[in-house]
């Protein structure tokens, strides 16, 4: 039965490498070890006991941690280090403890002879299929340091962007939750105490304090029922958002819901042109950088637009033309992808675009920002405002109703 093996050895030039193989008997690895030129030192088996870790979300990495793994990847390769030698540092240096253990098992693929990209493209809750599409990219060309450097400008400006949508969101997040948690104070703990004030008066009360009343009664008796069917709406639109249907209904309401609307857009656009002209620089060959496109650019209706356009493409069209067909594509980049197939130079404008609106979600973002907090100001008076009023309104008739 293979088992995992820690080993230690002294390399060619004398330096003391440590890592991982799997084997079938001490012997075996041994003798692997030495086939690939290396002195063990010390070999034996992974106390996997010691090791066992709970992680409640395998194989996820942060952005953050891939950035800086490309950048420090990318200057041990164009030093000239070795790329398992490379591998073996940044799996110890990394900060990250899940991504440490990928790169041990990318090591091993790579020293038992698989490609690089091979052996990343077997973790894909780690590297995507953009990421893996890049590499390969950058073996083939002899360029896998450029191409690394390019993966983490990339990946550096998703991290900034989702920042930027975090904190446009997180405001309107936080008041919402804070407009709930003051209604359900009013209606389980306010309006009680007036609804025994009003059962004594004996008369017929305005219809939205009855409204408002009926809500409390509601709520206070059937909370379980109110509690449950928020987390099973919640779940239910979790699940319908996981089908195809679901998912682009979904996406296709972000892009077209007010205020936030032209946000999601933007940001979809810019993920979009970005990932395009990477693939393209890179020289990844079209149908396949549309291919991957489409899976990475995370929302459903420009997905099934490039895959019509893929369509048209592979049949001899161009990509401007098809591209016109679809509205979520503005004309200013249609006609920059027009230029571009016309000049020859396709990514760099594809790049241009990323650029545009990279800057134009930043600029909106700063916009919603200094918008939103009046609105929801707004919002929570009026709702606070409203129940009171209709908490109130019997009051104006009070001394009517006691005579």
């Amino acid at each position: 039965m293979p088992t995992t093996f820690e080993y230690k050895v002294r390399d060619r030039s004398g330096n003391l490498v440590t890592g991982q193989l799997v084997g079938d008997s001490e012997l075996l690895v041994l003798q692997k070890l030495r086939e690939q030129g290396l002195t063990p030192i010390e070999v034996r088996k992974a106390n996997a006991g010691l090791r066992m870790e709970i992680n409640l979300r395998p194989g996820q990495v942060k952005l953050k941690d891939l950035a800086v793994f490309c950048r420090q990847f990318a200057t041990m390769v164009n030093s000239g280090l070795p790329i398992l030698r490379a591998l073996a540092i940044l799996s110890e240096q990394t900060a990250s403890k899940e991504l440490a253990k990928i790169l041990v098992q990318v090591r091993t693929d790579v020293e038992q002879g698989s490609s690089l990209s091979g052996a990343l493209a077997k973790h894909p809750k780690a590297f995507n299929d953009l990421f893996v599409a890049m590499i390969r990219a950058g073996e083939t060309g002899g360029v896998l340091d450029e191409v690394l450097l390019d993966v983490a400008d990339t990946i550096e400006t998703e991290v900034e962007l989702r920042r930027k949508i975090k904190s446009a969101m997180t405001y309107p997040v936080v008041v919402v939750i804070l407009v709930v948690l003051i209604m359900a104070a009013m209606l389980l703990f306010i309006v009680p105490q007036f609804e025994t004030i009003y059962a004594s008066l004996g008369s017929s009360l305005p219809l939205p304090t009855r409204i408002l009343l009926g809500a409390s009664k509601l709520v206070r008796t059937y909370w379980w029922l109110v509690v449950l069917g928020a987390i099973g709406a919640r779940y239910a639109f979790r699940r319908y958002k996981r089908t195809p249907a679901g998912r682009a209904q979904v996406d296709a309401l972000k892009i077209r819901v007010p205020v936030f609307g032209p946000l999601f857009h933007k940001v979809a656009l810019a993920r979009f042109s970005s990932t395009f002209g990477m693939l393209l620089k890179s020289g990844v060959p079209i149908l396949q950088a549309m291919e991957i496109v489409k899976e990475t650019v995370n929302n459903q209706v420009i997905a099934r637009a490039v895959e019509d356009v893929k369509g048209s493409v592979r049949e001899g069209e161009s990509i401007a033309k098809p591209l016109a067909k679809h509205a979520v594509f503005p004309p200013m980049v249609v006609q920059m992808l027009s230029v571009g197939e016309e000049t020859g130079a396709v990514d760099t404008m594809l790049d241009k675009v990323a650029q545009f609106y990279n800057q134009e979600v930043e600029a909106t973002v700063d916009a919603l920002t200094s918008l939103i907090e009046p609105l929801l100001i707004a919002v929570i008076g009026g709702a606070v405002g409203a129940a009171v009023i209709a908490l109130y309104m019997p009051m104006f008739n009070i001394i009517n109703l006691i005579k």
